[in-house]
């Protein structure tokens, strides 16, 4: 008995490369051509306030961005729209291009129930920051992927205990979670809500930060049409590629 349970076990948590079978597949899923933009509302929330916004790179610069919107009041809201705000491609948000090279190339996967729990030590990249460099060796990582569907359901970030911060004071709780969802058309995985929620102690001081935007209405579109005829030839000629060749080929 005490080999069969430790055998299902073993078969339930398997050490796993990133790049075969559904972890590959969901990965290009999340790997959209970089012509790919996105006309999107979202709504911010926290616990004293709710701000909902609209973004369409179609307007023009200085109207993409704009306050549908807004009840209560939470400066730090307010902060977190108008850095979103500020940023060349607010769309860019949505597409978790970089998942990645944040996984590496094992991770630790148990495959009990319908959905597979990927963990994972966070590999920093070109777009982190000093701080997400910081957390990447402090923080549990953990991906839940569907392996039918071959895609990425959510990454959640969790501190498993209180840590020193990087400049003073004591980071007590840390949660931040990535909700993923497919867009129709070209199957691309794309961030439909994110949650953050932190808590940190310095100078007598208790810092809280909780908020979380969700993803109400959102269509993909490619930049031009031309660049969306690119991606189509590149995606045909993969197929030819892919095809079988030789004398056992059909003919045309």
């Amino acid at each position: 008995m005490g080999r069969v349970m430790l055998l299902q076990v073993f078969l339930a948590s398997l050490t796993m490369a990133t790049g075969t079978g559904p972890m590959h597949a969901a990965l290009e899923a999340t790997e959209a051509p970089e012509t790919l933009r996105a006309a999107f509302t979202v709504e911010l929330s926290s616990r004293s306030a709710r701000q909902v916004y609209a973004f369409d790179p179609r307007e023009p610069r200085g109207q993409r961005w704009t306050l549908v919107s807004r009840q209560g009041h939470d400066e730090e809201l307010d902060a977190v729209a108008a850095n979103w705000a500020s940023e060349a491609a607010p769309d860019g948000r949505l597409f978790p291009d970089d998942l990645r090279a944040c996984l590496g190339q094992t991770v630790q996967v148990n495959t009990e129930g319908h959905a597979w729990r990927v963990g994972f030590r966070h590999h920093p990249n070109y777009n982190d920051n000093e701080f997400d460099r910081w957390a990447a060796e402090r923080l549990q990582a953990n991906a839940l992927l569907d392996p039918v569907g071959e895609r990425f359901l959510q990454i959640d970030y969790t501190l498993p205990k209180a840590v020193n911060g990087p400049s003073g004071g004591k980071l007590t709780k840390y949660n931040q979670s990535y909700i993923l969802s497919t867009e129709p058309r070209w199957g691309f995985s794309y961030v439909s809500g994110f949650t953050i929620d932190l808590e940190a102690r310095a100078a007598f001081r208790r810092i809280t930060r909780s908020y979380r935007a969700e993803v109400t209405g959102i269509e993909f579109f490619f930049a031009s049409p031309e660049a969306e005829r690119a991606y189509l030839d590149q995606q045909a000629g993969m197929i030819e590629v892919s095809l079988p060749t030789g004398f056992g080929a059909p003919l045309r």
